[in-house]
C-alpha cells in the first residue's frame, strides 16, 4: 500500500476524476476475486462439499462489509493508538466523511479508499476457508469470521498500512498484502486446523478435485482481478509505480506457474492443470508484497522461487500430519513469506521507495525489517486464530458430526446439492421386444 505523502499547502492535492475512476474499477476487480476464489476452491473439493465451499467465501462478502462500515475501517485506518490499532469517530459507520473529502496525501475520496480496502478485508478470511473444507459448521464459520476480522485482520492492517502502525513506521514493505493478507490468512488457517483436526479419511480416502475446469476458471479470474489488487494499491497513476506493479504481477505469475509445472513434471511425471492453477496463485501471492520494489527481472526470480517452494510445501501436510484441505498453508503462507522476505534481496531502490535489498547494495537492513514483519504477523495470527477456534469449538462446536461429514456437508448445512443428476440420461427407453435370456457367453452389464 502506498505510503502517506507529505505535501506543502500550495501543493494540496485536488480530486482527480481519472484516479478516482481507476480506483473504483480496481475495487470492483478485487471484489471479483472473492467469487473467483469460491470457484477455485469449489472445484478442488469433492462434489458433496461444493456448495459449502462456495458459501464459505460468499458469506464473507456479507459479514465483513457490514463490520467494515460499522467499525473496521476506523480500527484499520483511523487515528493511531499505541501503534497497534486506529480509531476515528468520523469513520464509525462512515457517517462523518464528506463526499469529496480526500484521503490524506492523495487525489481520491476517502470513500474510494475505504471501499478499496474493504475488498481486501473481505477476501482475507475467505482465503482461510480452503484449509477447512468438508468439516466446519456454517454458523461456526460465520462467527469465526466476525471475531477474526475484528481481533486479527483490522489491527494487523493498521500495523502494516495505517499511519502510525508499528510495522508501517518501521519501514516494512508490503505493497499490497503479503503480510496483512496472505501470511495473515495462511497462519490463521494453520492455527484453526490444528484445533479442529483432520477430515474423516485423511490420507486414506481419495479426495481429488471434482471439477478441474472450475479450478481453472477460478484461477483465471483471480489472475485477472489481481491486477486491481496489486496495481490499485498505489492509489493512483501519477508516477508510473502502479504500471511497474502491473507488469511485475504478470511476469511473476507466469514464472511461478512454469516453475511449479517443471517441478511437478520432474517429481511426479506430469504437467497437471491443478499444478498450473496453483502455481499461478503462488506467483500472485509472492509478488503482492514485493512487486512495487523490484524490477521485472526480479519479479521473474521471485515468481520462480515461489512456484518451486510452494510446490514443495504442499506435500508437507502429509509428512507433518496437518490436514490443510486445499493447501492454503502451502500456497498463501509460504508464498507470502517468500515474497515478503525476497523484498530484502530484490528491492532496487528505484520504484516505490529508496529502500534497497541485498542484491542492490542495501545490505541486510531491509531484510531484517521484512523478517520482523513476516514473523510478527505470522505468530500473532497463528496464536489468536487457534484461540478463537478453540473457544468456538468448546462452546457451540466447530465441526459437523462425523456422519454428516461422510454423507455430505452440502445437504446438511445448506439443504442443497451442487449438481442435480436426477434428469441425466433422458429416461428409460420403452422395451419393444423381449430380451433374450442370458447365456453363459452373454455379457451382462452390472
Amino acid at each position: 500500500m502506498a505510503a502517506a505523502i507529505t505535501t506543502l499547502a500550495a501543493d494540496t492535492p485536488t480530486l482527480s476524476a481519472a484516479n478516482t475512476g481507476f480506483m473504483l474499477i480496481c475495487s470492483a476487480l478485487v471484489m471479483l476475486m472473492t467469487p473467483a476464489l469460491a470457484f477455485f476452491y469449489g472445484g478442488m473439493v469433492r462434489v458433496k462439499s461444493t456448495l459449502n465451499m462456495l458459501m464459505m467465501s460468499f458469506i464473507s462478502l456479507g459479514i465483513v462489509t457490514i463490520l467494515w462500515v460499522l467499525y473496521g475501517f476506523s480500527i484499520a485506518f483511523g487515528t493511531d493508538s499505541a501503534s497497534l490499532f486506529g480509531w476515528s469517530s468520523e469513520y464509525v459507520g462512515l457517517s462523518g466523511i464528506g463526499i469529496t473529502e480526500l484521503w490524506p496525501g492523495y487525489t481520491i475520496p476517502v470513500y474510494v479508499f475505504a471501499v478499496f480496502q474493504l475488498m481486501f478485508a473481505i477476501i482475507t478470511p475467505a482465503l482461510i476457508s480452503g484449509a477447512l473444507a468438508d468439516r466446519v459448521k456454517f454458523t461456526a464459520w460465520a462467527l469465526f469470521i466476525t471475531l477474526w476480522v475484528t481481533i486479527v485482520y483490522f489491527p494487523v492492517a493498521h500495523w502494516v498500512w495505517g499511519t502510525g502502525g508499528w510495522l508501517f513506521e518501521m519501514g516494512v514493505i508490503d505493497f499490497a498484502g503479503g503480510t496483512a493478507v496472505h501470511i495473515n490468512a495462511g497462519a490463521a488457517a494453520l492455527g484453526v486446523i490444528l484445533v479442529i483436526g483432520k477430515r474423516v479419511g485423511f490420507k486414506k480416502d481419495p479426495m481429488r478435485p471434482h471439477s478441474l475446469p472450475l479450478v481453472m476458471l477460478g484461477a483465471g479470474l483471480l489472475w485477472f482481478g489481481w491486477f486491481g489488487f496489486n496495481a490499485g494499491s498505489w492509489l493512483g497513476n501519477d508516477d508510473g509505480v502502479g504500471a511497474v506493479m502491473f507488469v511485475n504481477t504478470q511476469v511473476a505469475t507466469a514464472a511461478a506457474m512454469l516453475a511449479w509445472l517443471i517441478y511437478e513434471k520432474l517429481r511426479h511425471g506430469s504437467f497437471t492443470t491443478l499444478g498450473a492453477a496453483s502455481g499461478a496463485v503462488a506467483g500472485l501471492v509472492a509478488i503482492t508484497p514485493s512487486g512495487g520494489s523490484c524490477s521485472p527481472l526480479g519479479a521473474i526470480a521471485i515468481g520462480a522461487v515461489a512456484g518451486l517452494l510452494c510446490a514443495m510445501a504442499v506435500g508437507l501436510k502429509y509428512k507433518l500430519g496437518y490436514d490443510d484441505s486445499l493447501d492454503v498453508v502451502g500456497v498463501h503462507l509460504v508464498g507470502g513469506v517468500v515474497g515478503s522476505l525476497l523484498v530484502g534481496f530484490f528491492a532496487t531502490g528505484g520504484v516505490q521507495s529508496t529502500a534497497k535489498g541485498l542484491f542492490y547494495g542495501g545490505g541486510l537492513e531491509q531484510l531484517g525489517k521484512q523478517a520482523i514483519g513476516v514473523f510478527s504477523v505470522l505468530a500473532y495470527s497463528l496464536v489468536a486464530s487457534a484461540i478463537l477456534a478453540l473457544l468456538i469449538d468448546k462452546t457451540m462446536g466447530m465441526r459437523v458430526s462425523e456422519d454428516d461429514e461422510v454423507s455430505g456437508i452440502d445437504q446438511v448445512e445448506h439443504a442443497e446439492t451442487a449438481y442435480d443428476f436426477s434428469g441425466a440420461g433422458g429416461g428409460i427407453a420403452p422395451r419393444t421386444a423381449a430380451a433374450p435370456a442370458p447365456t453363459q457367453n452373454t455379457k451382462v452389464d452390472a
